[in-house]
Protein backbone atom coordinates (compact mmCIF):
# COMPACT_ATOMS: atom_id res chain seq x y z
CA UNK A 1 0.00 0.00 0.00
CA UNK A 2 1.53 3.58 -0.98
CA UNK A 3 3.03 5.05 1.86
CA UNK A 4 1.73 8.50 0.82
CA UNK A 5 -1.93 7.13 0.99
CA UNK A 6 -1.10 5.58 4.63
CA UNK A 7 0.51 9.02 5.55
CA UNK A 8 -3.23 10.53 5.18
CA UNK A 9 -4.43 7.89 7.50
CA UNK A 10 -5.15 8.86 11.47
CA UNK A 11 -3.34 5.63 12.74
CA UNK A 12 -0.44 6.44 14.92
CA UNK A 13 -1.15 10.09 15.33
CA UNK A 14 -2.19 11.97 18.12
CA UNK A 15 -6.11 11.74 17.97
CA UNK A 16 -8.76 14.55 18.58
CA UNK A 17 -12.03 13.71 18.89
CA UNK A 18 -15.13 15.22 17.51
CA UNK A 19 -18.37 14.72 18.46
CA UNK A 20 -20.22 16.66 15.63
CA UNK A 21 -20.99 15.32 12.55
CA UNK A 22 -17.88 14.77 10.52
CA UNK A 23 -18.06 13.04 7.60
CA UNK A 24 -14.41 14.22 6.27
CA UNK A 25 -13.31 12.06 9.52
CA UNK A 26 -13.45 9.07 7.07
CA UNK A 27 -10.36 7.34 5.24
CA UNK A 28 -10.47 5.46 2.00
CA UNK A 29 -7.72 3.12 1.38
CA UNK A 30 -7.38 1.75 -1.91
CA UNK A 31 -6.98 -2.06 -2.10
CA UNK A 32 -5.36 -2.30 -5.91
CA UNK A 33 -1.92 -2.07 -3.93
CA UNK A 34 -1.48 -4.90 -1.86
CA UNK A 35 -4.06 -6.95 -3.92
CA UNK A 36 -0.64 -6.52 -6.90
CA UNK A 37 1.43 -7.30 -4.36
CA UNK A 38 -0.26 -10.70 -3.13
CA UNK A 39 -1.36 -11.19 -6.68
CA UNK A 40 -4.88 -10.95 -6.83
CA UNK A 41 -5.84 -10.68 -10.51
CA UNK A 42 -7.90 -7.39 -11.52
CA UNK A 43 -10.64 -10.20 -12.25
CA UNK A 44 -11.02 -11.37 -8.62
CA UNK A 45 -10.75 -14.72 -7.67
CA UNK A 46 -13.35 -14.45 -4.94
CA UNK A 47 -16.24 -13.18 -4.02
CA UNK A 48 -17.55 -12.01 -0.91
CA UNK A 49 -17.50 -9.05 1.95
CA UNK A 50 -16.02 -7.48 4.86
CA UNK A 51 -18.53 -7.65 7.82
CA UNK A 52 -18.04 -4.57 10.02
CA UNK A 53 -19.46 -4.65 14.06
CA UNK A 54 -19.48 -1.36 15.25
CA UNK A 55 -20.85 -1.52 19.07
CA UNK A 56 -20.50 2.13 20.18
CA UNK A 57 -22.89 3.70 17.96
CA UNK A 58 -24.52 7.12 19.88
CA UNK A 59 -26.01 10.06 18.80
CA UNK A 60 -28.90 12.53 20.11
CA UNK A 61 -32.66 12.77 19.61
CA UNK A 62 -34.33 15.95 19.01
CA UNK A 63 -34.71 16.51 22.39
CA UNK A 64 -31.22 16.11 23.36
CA UNK A 65 -31.75 12.71 24.77
CA UNK A 66 -28.84 9.78 23.90
CA UNK A 67 -29.59 6.61 21.89
CA UNK A 68 -27.61 3.69 20.83
CA UNK A 69 -27.30 1.04 18.55
CA UNK A 70 -24.62 -1.93 16.76
CA UNK A 71 -23.80 -1.20 13.64
CA UNK A 72 -23.34 -4.14 11.05
CA UNK A 73 -21.53 -2.65 8.29
CA UNK A 74 -21.26 -4.67 4.76
CA UNK A 75 -18.66 -3.57 2.52
CA UNK A 76 -18.19 -5.58 -0.70
CA UNK A 77 -15.03 -6.98 -1.69
CA UNK A 78 -15.50 -5.47 -4.67
CA UNK A 79 -15.03 -1.61 -3.47
CA UNK A 80 -12.29 0.45 -5.17
CA UNK A 81 -11.36 1.29 -1.32
CA UNK A 82 -11.40 -0.03 2.14
CA UNK A 83 -11.99 2.08 5.26
CA UNK A 84 -9.15 2.37 7.74
CA UNK A 85 -10.55 1.39 11.12
CA UNK A 86 -9.67 4.06 13.21
CA UNK A 87 -10.83 6.65 10.58
CA UNK A 88 -14.22 4.96 11.31
CA UNK A 89 -14.44 4.88 15.02
CA UNK A 90 -13.43 8.71 15.20
CA UNK A 91 -16.53 9.47 12.46
CA UNK A 92 -18.89 6.64 14.25
CA UNK A 93 -17.80 9.29 17.24
CA UNK A 94 -18.62 12.66 15.86
CA UNK A 95 -22.62 11.07 15.51
CA UNK A 96 -21.91 11.28 19.60
CA UNK A 97 -23.55 15.10 20.19
CA UNK A 98 -25.31 15.32 16.87
CA UNK A 99 -28.95 15.22 16.44
CA UNK A 100 -31.14 13.32 14.64
CA UNK A 101 -35.31 12.77 14.32
CA UNK A 102 -34.70 9.15 14.43
CA UNK A 103 -32.16 5.94 14.25
CA UNK A 104 -33.12 5.71 10.24
CA UNK A 105 -31.61 9.27 9.66
CA UNK A 106 -28.15 8.04 11.08
CA UNK A 107 -28.17 4.84 9.46
CA UNK A 108 -28.88 6.07 5.58
CA UNK A 109 -26.39 8.96 6.47
CA UNK A 110 -23.66 6.36 7.62
CA UNK A 111 -24.41 4.47 3.85
CA UNK A 112 -24.35 7.87 1.96
CA UNK A 113 -21.09 8.40 3.35
CA UNK A 114 -19.80 5.38 3.21
CA UNK A 115 -20.80 4.70 -0.36
CA UNK A 116 -19.26 8.19 -1.53
CA UNK A 117 -15.91 6.86 0.78
CA UNK A 118 -15.30 3.33 -0.96
CA UNK A 119 -17.09 3.93 -4.67
CA UNK A 120 -19.56 1.02 -3.94
CA UNK A 121 -22.60 0.19 -2.21
CA UNK A 122 -22.70 -1.05 1.13
CA UNK A 123 -25.21 -1.98 3.81
CA UNK A 124 -25.97 -1.24 6.88
CA UNK A 125 -28.32 -2.55 9.94
CA UNK A 126 -28.94 -1.11 13.19
CA UNK A 127 -29.42 -3.46 15.97
CA UNK A 128 -31.08 -1.58 18.60
CA UNK A 129 -31.43 -2.35 22.18
CA UNK A 130 -34.67 -4.77 22.01
CA UNK A 131 -32.98 -6.43 19.40
CA UNK A 132 -29.41 -6.86 21.35
CA UNK A 133 -30.23 -10.60 22.29
CA UNK A 134 -30.34 -11.46 18.45
CA UNK A 135 -26.53 -10.72 18.11
CA UNK A 136 -25.64 -14.86 19.11
CA UNK A 137 -22.69 -16.05 20.24
CA UNK A 138 -21.43 -18.91 18.16
CA UNK A 139 -18.26 -21.22 17.89
CA UNK A 140 -17.13 -21.80 14.32
CA UNK A 141 -18.30 -25.13 12.38
CA UNK A 142 -15.68 -27.50 11.30
CA UNK A 143 -12.53 -29.53 13.13
CA UNK A 144 -10.08 -27.28 15.27
CA UNK A 145 -6.25 -27.89 14.41
CA UNK A 146 -5.12 -25.87 17.56
CA UNK A 147 -4.20 -29.12 19.52
CA UNK A 148 -1.93 -30.06 17.00
CA UNK A 149 1.18 -30.85 18.71
CA UNK A 150 3.86 -28.73 16.33
CA UNK A 151 7.02 -27.42 16.74
CA UNK A 152 7.83 -23.69 14.84
CA UNK A 153 9.88 -20.92 14.84
CA UNK A 154 8.53 -19.51 11.68
CA UNK A 155 6.76 -15.48 12.52
CA UNK A 156 6.90 -14.31 9.18
CA UNK A 157 4.67 -15.40 6.17
CA UNK A 158 6.23 -18.78 4.58
CA UNK A 159 3.43 -19.96 1.97
CA UNK A 160 6.25 -22.89 1.23
CA UNK A 161 4.75 -24.48 4.56
CA UNK A 162 1.54 -25.57 2.87
CA UNK A 163 1.65 -29.21 2.41
CA UNK A 164 -1.48 -31.28 0.73
CA UNK A 165 -1.41 -34.67 -0.40
CA UNK A 166 -3.00 -36.52 -3.52
CA UNK A 167 -6.35 -37.33 -1.80
CA UNK A 168 -9.21 -35.66 -2.52
CA UNK A 169 -11.51 -34.06 0.22
CA UNK A 170 -14.24 -31.44 1.90
CA UNK A 171 -12.73 -29.90 5.10
CA UNK A 172 -13.94 -27.17 7.41
CA UNK A 173 -10.94 -26.47 9.27
CA UNK A 174 -10.64 -23.39 11.95
CA UNK A 175 -7.84 -22.08 14.10
CA UNK A 176 -7.96 -19.36 16.84
CA UNK A 177 -4.59 -18.94 16.89
CA UNK A 178 -3.95 -16.23 13.71
CA UNK A 179 -2.35 -13.16 15.18
CA UNK A 180 -0.83 -10.41 12.84
CA UNK A 181 0.16 -6.73 13.35
CA UNK A 182 -1.07 -3.23 12.42
CA UNK A 183 0.93 -2.39 8.87
CA UNK A 184 1.19 1.47 10.35
CA UNK A 185 1.26 0.77 14.40
CA UNK A 186 2.67 -2.21 15.06
CA UNK A 187 -0.05 -3.07 16.98
CA UNK A 188 -1.39 -6.91 17.73
CA UNK A 189 -4.54 -8.08 16.02
CA UNK A 190 -6.31 -11.53 16.70
CA UNK A 191 -9.04 -13.47 15.32
CA UNK A 192 -9.84 -17.20 14.30
CA UNK A 193 -9.97 -18.47 11.18
CA UNK A 194 -12.72 -20.99 9.07
CA UNK A 195 -11.29 -22.28 5.72
CA UNK A 196 -13.95 -24.73 3.64
CA UNK A 197 -12.79 -26.33 0.79
CA UNK A 198 -12.98 -29.33 -1.60
CA UNK A 199 -9.78 -30.01 -3.10
CA UNK A 200 -6.28 -32.01 -2.21
CA UNK A 201 -6.20 -32.50 1.30
CA UNK A 202 -4.57 -30.07 3.19
CA UNK A 203 -1.85 -31.52 5.87
CA UNK A 204 -3.57 -29.73 8.85
CA UNK A 205 -0.15 -29.64 10.68
CA UNK A 206 1.35 -27.77 7.86
CA UNK A 207 -1.40 -25.48 7.78
CA UNK A 208 -1.41 -24.28 11.58
CA UNK A 209 2.15 -23.73 11.10
CA UNK A 210 1.13 -21.29 8.10
CA UNK A 211 -1.56 -19.44 9.73
CA UNK A 212 1.22 -18.65 12.32
CA UNK A 213 3.64 -17.52 10.70
CA UNK A 214 1.64 -14.29 10.15
CA UNK A 215 2.60 -13.81 13.66
CA UNK A 216 4.96 -11.00 13.06
CA UNK A 217 3.45 -10.50 10.09
CA UNK A 218 2.65 -6.47 9.22
CA UNK A 219 -0.59 -6.27 7.25
CA UNK A 220 -4.38 -4.94 7.43
CA UNK A 221 -7.52 -7.58 8.30
CA UNK A 222 -8.43 -7.74 4.92
CA UNK A 223 -5.24 -8.16 3.03
CA UNK A 224 -4.53 -10.81 5.80
CA UNK A 225 -7.49 -13.08 4.64
CA UNK A 226 -6.96 -12.34 0.74
CA UNK A 227 -3.19 -13.64 1.25
CA UNK A 228 -4.22 -16.59 3.28
CA UNK A 229 -7.06 -17.89 0.36
CA UNK A 230 -4.16 -16.88 -2.64
CA UNK A 231 -1.61 -18.72 -0.58
CA UNK A 232 -3.95 -21.87 -0.19
CA UNK A 233 -4.90 -21.34 -3.76
CA UNK A 234 -1.52 -21.68 -5.26
CA UNK A 235 0.02 -24.07 -3.30
CA UNK A 236 -3.07 -26.65 -2.64
CA UNK A 237 -5.26 -25.85 -5.67
CA UNK A 238 -8.56 -26.45 -4.22
CA UNK A 239 -11.66 -26.78 -6.63
CA UNK A 240 -13.96 -24.57 -3.85
CA UNK A 241 -12.29 -22.65 -1.50
CA UNK A 242 -13.68 -20.13 1.62
CA UNK A 243 -11.75 -18.09 3.95
CA UNK A 244 -13.43 -16.24 6.78
CA UNK A 245 -11.52 -13.87 9.35
CA UNK A 246 -13.35 -13.35 12.60
CA UNK A 247 -11.58 -10.60 14.14
CA UNK A 248 -11.57 -9.46 18.02
CA UNK A 249 -12.61 -5.72 18.65
CA UNK A 250 -10.48 -3.00 19.18
CA UNK A 251 -11.63 0.45 19.17
CA UNK A 252 -15.37 -0.92 19.75
CA UNK A 253 -15.47 -2.16 16.69
CA UNK A 254 -14.83 -5.89 14.89
CA UNK A 255 -13.62 -6.61 11.26
CA UNK A 256 -14.85 -9.82 9.56
CA UNK A 257 -13.82 -10.00 5.82
CA UNK A 258 -15.01 -13.45 4.19
CA UNK A 259 -13.86 -14.74 0.78
CA UNK A 260 -14.98 -17.37 -1.04
CA UNK A 261 -15.36 -18.86 -4.67
CA UNK A 262 -18.71 -20.83 -4.15
CA UNK A 263 -20.66 -20.36 -0.59
CA UNK A 264 -22.68 -16.92 0.01
CA UNK A 265 -22.18 -14.86 2.74
CA UNK A 266 -21.87 -16.76 6.20
CA UNK A 267 -24.61 -16.36 8.62
CA UNK A 268 -23.99 -13.28 11.06
CA UNK A 269 -22.86 -14.15 14.38
CA UNK A 270 -20.24 -13.42 16.64
CA UNK A 271 -17.26 -15.87 18.40
CA UNK A 272 -16.84 -15.72 21.71
CA UNK A 273 -14.11 -14.03 21.43
CA UNK A 274 -15.81 -11.32 20.05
Amino acid sequence: MAIDTLKKAPLGKETFYVSQYTPSLLCPLPRKSKRDEIGIPATLPFFGVDIWNAYEVSWLNLKGKPKVAIAEVNIPCESSYLIESKSFKLYLNSFNQTRFPNGEEVRSTIIRDLNRRTETTVQVRFRYPSDFSTHQLRELSGICIDQLDIETDCYQVDASLLQCSKEIVEEELHSHLLKSNCLVTGQPDWASVYIHYFGPKIDHSSLLKYLVSYREHDEFHEQCIERIYMDITKQCQPQKLTIFGMYTRRGGIDINPFRSNFEACPPKFRTPRQ
